[in-house]
Order: C-alpha cells, then structure tokens, then sequence
C-alpha cells in the first residue's frame, strides 16, 4: 500500500506579502519585503518593534461576521488559506455528499507552532481587571492549536484524520509529511494540511525579544531579515498560513484535478542537543534530508532547489548550511541552488513549512528560483549558491523544503514535478 503517490493538487496562502497564492509568489520571487513597524500595539519599549503584519484581511465574507468574531486569527488565517486551496484543487466547498469526494477518507492536518496566543492574553487580561467570571467560555476552543485543522475540518466536511502537530517552526512542515503518509497508508485518499500562525502579539514578541533572537535593525524594517549574510542579527518574527491539497494520485487523475507536483519524500529527526540551538554541524538537519532522500528513492545530485529554513539568525544559517553540506556531499551542495524566502516573509513560525511548501510548488511549476534578498557581505560559513538577491531561472525537477524547531525537531520534505 505504500506504493500509492501523492500528489499536490491546490496551494493557499495568508501572508505579509499577499492573502493569495498569485500575489504572495510575486512578492517572493520579485524580492518584494513585507516587514515594517509593528502596528498592533504599542512596542516602543521593545528591543524589536518590527515584523510581518497580515494586512487587509478580513475573514468575515467566508464565515460571517458573528463566527469571525469566535475565530484566534491564526485559525482565521488556516481556514482562510484552506479554502483557496481547497478550491485550486477543484475540490467541491462541501464534502459531505460523497459526490466528489468521500468524506471519511478527507481528512486535515493544519498545525501552530504556539496557537492562539493573542486570545490567551487578552482573557488573561481581563481575568486580572474583572475577574474569572468575565473569561469568555470560547478561550479554549480559540485558544487550542489544534482547532485549526478543527474548524477547517468542520467547514468542508472531511471526517478522515483529523489532528495538530505542535514543533515549533517545524510544526508546518511535519504536518504535510505525515499526511503524505496518511494518504500513503490508505487511511486517507484526501488531506489539507500545512501549518498558521498569528503570534505577533505582545507577549509573542516580548519573549522573543528576551531571548535575543530578533534582529533589532528597527530603523530599517526591508533589510532587517538577510539570511546567510555575515552581519545577520537575528529573525523578524512574521505571521500567515500556508495550507495545501494532498490527494492520491489516481483519486486526482479520476477527478481529472490540477496536479502541481507530487511529494516524494519527507525526514524527520530529532537533535536530542538543546532547547533551541541546532545542533552543532546541523547533524539532525542532515539526517533528516538523508531520510527524506531515501524515501524519495533519490541521491544528491537529483536536487536542484532547497527552500532552506534560513532564518538570518547566526547559528541556524551556519549550521544549515553545514547540514546541506553533510547530507548531500561538498561537490553535489555547491550545485544546487539554495534561497531563503525569510528575507521577504520574515519568519512565519509553525506557517513557515506550508508558506514554504507553496515555494517549492511554484518553483517546480514557474522554473524560478526565487532569491534570498539583503545578501550584501558573504559569510565563510554560509558559503553555498544562495542566489543572492535576484531570482534565477533554472529548470527544478526536485525541490527541498527544510524547516527546523525549537526542541531539536527537523523536518524535511521532497516535492517533484509531476511527471505521469
């Protein structure tokens, strides 16, 4: 049963560069920044005021003005990305009539890397001023990370499997793999998976803040993020979601659905080091790439794009770096074309592998490698072909998507063009 293939078949996207998969690729692949001053509250006493802000979006023509009101916004953003891609797929808004789709064998893993922390300290907030009495009775089912595969679930009908997987900024990329294997166990013919988040709130960019682990180039928001350059100080903290359709190959050719690549592989491992450094050599990071790779029945030189995490941060892009080079070999990682999208998106946390994903999608699709923009002095230790700040045109076969968490977790995944 595990020879059954599973293909992409529609893409959704919520972010700072765009609420739709057109103008989001545009953004990326033109260099296009979307960090700017934080606009949601007041953040003059913060070391970094800047981030990827959504903007102009609105949930309420989808749901209704009274749901979106009952909605985190990291679930606005799953639900919202979930039915553009639902609906790329050609897939019915409903599947409860079996007539396109089995509903029992549909089934949703969208995940959060950290869920509905703006309603949690907005009730927390008002627990302190007014009391427990006045908490709201929907601050758990808002606040639980995994009610964004719920509510979606609920939206379209889809009764398959149906949960959330918490990894840190992996949390995207792990969901997609393992409802690869879903799909590939036959438990499920059908899958939406990708990951949301919407954890720019204060007490979100506050603990970031204290860790150090932000840039702090508040005057200059469009350079702030610069993966893999020498002068590099750290992430600016974004939000969004990134959902796609997975579907059974032949489920999709019988319904005769848009096939925009197939997943081929997926690696996850663990670094077993420390809360939130990679491990040193990003030995976790190669050891994923080499399971996905094994899985997709492919070596090193079969790559010719990775979407690396990159997340402008000194050890990450260092580290990443050495894992690429470790699991592909010297000869075979100089050649592949490396990007980190971070520059444009900022760092979309648990949204980073499905935001990602849709890159390697539209890479395989377009042929463009999008550029990894504000590279400006080289650094000795991230010395691979990052394609510095312009997009290249490339024919991509097999595109990388890599994602890496705090608690050691890494995850990998393999996308190809489809090729019948």
């Amino acid at each position: 049963m595990f020879e059954r293939r599973v293909v992409v078949t529609g893409c959704g996207v919520v972010s700072c560069v765009g609420n739709n998969v057109p103008d989001f690729w545009d953004a990326v692949v033109n260099g296009r920044c979307g960090l700017g001053p934080i606009t949601r509250f007041d953040a003059a006493g913060y070391r970094t005021q800047i981030a990827g802000e959504v903007r102009n979006f609105d949930i309420a023509p989808l749901v209704g003005a009274k749901e979106a009101k009952r909605l985190d916004p990291f679930t606005q953003f799953a639900l919202a990305a979930a039915v553009e891609a639902v609906q790329a797929a050609g897939l019915p808004a409903d599947f409860r009539d079996g007539a396109v789709v089995d509903p029992d064998r549909a089934g949703v893993l969208v995940s959060s890397g950290i869920g509905g922390l703006g309603i949690l300290t907005e009730q927390h907030e008002l627990m302190l001023a007014r009391g427990p009495g006045r908490v709201s009775p929907l601050l758990i089912p808002m606040m639980i990370a995994n009610m964004a595969s719920g509510d979606i679930s609920i939206r379209f009908g889809a009764k398959g499997p149906n949960m959330g997987i918490v990894t840190a900024c992996a949390s995207g990329c792990h969901s997609i793999g393992e409802a690869m294997w879903m799909i590939k166990r036959d438990d499920a013919d059908v899958m939406i998976a990708g990951g949301a988040e919407a954890s720019t709130v204060a007490l979100g960019v506050a603990g970031f803040c204290s860790m150090k682990a932000m840039s702090q180039r508040n005057d200059d928001p469009l350079h702030a993020s610069r993966p893999f350059d020498r002068d590099r100080d750290g992430f600016v903290m974004s939000e969004g979601a990134g959902v796609v359709v997975l579907e059974e190959l032949e489920h999709a050719r019988r319904r005769g659905a848009p096939i925009l690549a197939e997943v081929i592989g997926y690696g996850a491992t663990g670094d077993a080091y420390h809360i939130t450094s990679p491990a040193p050599g990003g030995e976790g990071g190669a050891r994923a790439i080499a399971m996905a790779m094994r899985h997709a029945g492919i070596g090193p030189e079969d790559i010719d794009y990775i979407n690396a995490h990159g997340t402008s941060t000194q050890l990450n892009d260092k580290f990443e770096t050495a894992a690429i080079k470790a699991a592909l070999g010297e000869s075979a990682a100089r050649k592949v074309a490396v990007s980190s999208t971070k520059g444009v998106t900022g760092h979309a946390l648990g949204a980073a592998g499905g935001l990602e994903s849709v890159v390697c999608v539209k890479a395989i699709e377009t042929g463009i490698v999008p550029p990894t923009i504000n590279y400006e002095t080289p650094d000795p230790e991230c010395d691979l072909d990052i394609t510095p700040n312009t997009a290249r045109e490339r024919k991509i076969k097999v595109a990388l998507n890599s994602n890496l968490g705090f608690g050691g977790h890494n995850g990998i995944l393999i996308y190809r063009k489809f090729e019948g």
